[in-house]
């Protein structure tokens, strides 16, 4: 789930100075996004910039060498005899560092993550006060050169400065439950329309602030859309966004503030490349992809698997893919659409990735169907990050905004040069319209909403409302076009959801509906409740028990081989390998509650269960395989019941 940094969101929404995760996950459960942790701060205690005033190598009898620094930590230096202060003395295994060099010290005190407490510790000969920080040892990825020196990340401070609000690792971060339908929130452009929603804060939305030339174009890259075989008749990609930018320094480490953020937001800092893709689709919600130009031949071709095609992802495995797969591919030797270089949406290919000779890049921003690229996810069991966007669906008008961010990032930091040209294969479609009654929302909620309420709640989360009639008497209709963020938008009862949202939830009343009159229990029920009475009233403790059982169980109440009670239903994919089984009767479960008491030291045992069990029939034939998305003929529902086994209810008691 996001992990949202509440001074990256800050840079979309007015967020007040002071606000804490938890305020934050307070605001954000009033429209639907439920807090799923609060992580605190990566490290605490005095972590501490400071500056090598002294640096003497010495050589151990182990063929190791150790530093022997003095380090000035400003406030938080020492204090000599005299009374004057003086710089601690810290012992460092590292040697990518001087004297004049700025780096971040730990202090006694400090607790890293791990976590692993600093505290003052005699080796080497020496008394070590601290510790001088790498990456690793502050959770910002993995190291590179060593320890941290703060001029190599564009860094300054004074000794003695807090070096957790330098380096970001003092502040809290909320991690967010987002439901299925609203992926636009797995972005802090989304939330942060969110948390504008729910306390009224002046949302800016940056991907409108990007100056957009939304004309085809075509003189880039060559990009062709391919796509067969749509499921569902919805074309796989309806989007392509491609663009190049050459002489950057792919992989070389992004700024400080970028890995900051990264790390923050769950994700490990690896090469500016991949960095500035990930750091975009954090932040606006579009997936994108960086591919290595020398390895990628003209034209690339979106399309569906063929027969014997294979791909070897980034995780390095190898996969023989479906014909349902959307893939995107180029043309080695002119041959179109010949290799794979990824999965759509899902994972890009090992032989097009970013490697450290790489300085051209085409950078990839696309819009695929969610459908293509969840069933592609599941089948590989790839659950990217990529791919749990798309499943939930982009914003189609995103692509363009996000690849012209990505392209701007690479030549600021990676000193490249993009081309003028830029690629955008655009069949997008608008959404249709949705006609809505404006007394809807009162009816299905329960609150008298009026009509100017209805409008102004659609119009807030990005609809536009437009062929009102009757509006005065809030019994009209209106068309109301769903924000092309909003895929989950639909239909009339989706609209009304957003009202009751935005109005808040507190305002719908708990009403005990009314129950009509002439009902009461049926047969089954009373029959079911006497017998539950009469056991109780009898002595026995009533229980309840899972219904899997494993062949072992059978054996060891000597039941005859070709006993009917051993014909029992074998589930496909069964909780435990060892009870793969439905119960044929419930004395088996009910042993092993008597098992499992007595084993505790409970003999004086009387209970019951009322429960189902299975009765598989040998005539009864398999149930068919019934395709998704599309009822079922009555043929196959016919065949489909014929299939389901008898499951009666039994009683059992045990003494």
């Amino acid at each position: 789930m996001p992990r949202i940094p509440l001074t990256w969101l800050a840079e979309h929404v007015e967020v007040p100075a002071g606000t804490t995760a938890e305020q934050l996950a307070a605001d954000l459960v009033r429209v639907g996004l439920e807090e799923e942790a609060l992580h605190p701060a990566a490290v605490s205690g005095p972590l501490v910039v400071g500056r090598v005033v002294e640096l003497t190598p010495e050589p151990q009898k182990n063929g190791k060498t150790i530093n022997w620094c003095r380090v000035d930590v400003g406030a938080h230096n020492g204090t000599a005899e005299d009374g004057r202060p003086e710089p601690r003395g810290i012992v460092c295994g590292a040697h990518n560092f001087g004297v004049g060099d700025d780096v971040v010290v730990a202090l006694p005190g400090t607790v890293l993550p791990g976590p692993f407490a600093i505290a003052s510790r005699k080796t080497y000969g020496h008394v070590s006060d601290g510790m001088i920080c790498s990456s690793r040892e502050l959770g910002l990825g993995e190291d590179r050169e060593g320890i941290i020196v703060l001029a190599e990340m564009g860094l300054e401070a004074l000794p003695g400065t807090d070096a957790r609000g330098l380096l970001g690792l003092g502040e809290e971060v909320l991690e967010i439950n987002v439901t299925p339908d609203r992926g636009y929130c797995f972005s802090m452009r989304g939330v942060a329309r969110e948390y504008g929603h729910a306390t009224g804060a002046r949302f800016t939305d940056r991907a409108a602030l990007v100056p957009q030339d939304e004309s085809p174009c075509a003189d880039g890259f060559p990009v062709e859309v391919d796509d067969a075989a749509p499921i569902h008749d919805a074309p796989g990609c309806d989007r392509f966004v491609a663009q190049v930018v050459r002489g950057v320094d792919a992989s070389g480490p992004s700024p400080a503030w970028m890995q900051r953020r990264l790390t923050q937001a769950g994700m490990r800092p690896i090469s500016l490349a991949v960095d500035v893709t990930n750091y975009v689709m954090l932040d606006l919600g579009q997936p994108l992809h960086a591919y290595d130009l020398a390895q990628v031949a003209a034209p690339v071709v979106v399309r569906r698997a063929r027969d014997g095609d294979h791909l070897t992802t980034l995780d390095g495995t190898e996969r023989a893919l479906h014909p349902e797969d959307l893939l995107i591919t180029d043309s080695p030797e002119g041959r179109r659409g010949a290799r794979v270089l990824g999965i759509a949406g899902v994972m890009g290919g090992a032989d097009s990735e970013v490697a450290g000779s790489t300085t051209d890049l085409l950078v990839e921003g696309a819009h695929f169907d969610p459908v293509s690229v969840a069933r592609s996810a599941r089948r590989h069991r790839i659950p990217s990050e990529a791919a749990k966007r798309f499943e939930r669906g982009v914003d189609p008008e995103l692509a363009r905004v996000a690849v012209r961010r990505v392209v701007e990032l690479l030549v600021e930091h990676g000193g490249g040069v993009a081309d003028a040209e830029l690629t955008d294969v655009n069949r997008t479609v608008p959404a249709p319209a949705i006609v809505l009654n404006l007394g809807l929302p009162a009816q299905l909620v329960g609150v008298p909403y009026g009509p100017e309420q209805v409008i102004g709640a659609l119009e807030a989360v990005g609809c536009t409302v437009s062929s009102p009639h009757d509006v005065a008497g809030g019994t009209g209709t209106v068309s109301v076009h769903p924000p092309t963020w909003r895929p989950d938008l639909t239909m009339p009862v989706d609209l009304v959801e957003e009202v009751a949202r935005l109005e808040g939830y507190d305002a719908v009343p708990s009403v005990l509906p009314v129950a009509p009159a002439g009902r009461g229990l049926s047969d089954g029920q009373r029959a079911r409740r006497a017998v539950a009475r009469a056991l109780a009233e009898a002595g026995y403790v009533e229980t309840l028990s899972y219904p899997f059982v494993g062949p072992h169980q059978h054996d060891e109440l000597g039941l005859p081989a070709q006993d009917p009670r051993r014909r029992s239903l074998r589930l496909a994919n069964p909780i435990s390998e060892q009870q793969p089984e439905m119960r044929t009767n419930l004395v088996v479960t009910l042993l092993e509650t008597v098992r499992r008491n007595v084993g505790r030291g409970l003999t004086d045992l009387a209970i019951s269960e009322t429960g189902l069990v299975t009765l598989p029939s040998p005539e009864a034939g398999g149930a068919p395989q019934l395709p998704g998305g599309v009822r079922p003929t009555d043929q196959e529902l016919d065949r489909l019941e014929q299939a389901v086994p008898a499951q009666p209810r039994h009683v059992a008691a045990v003494l």
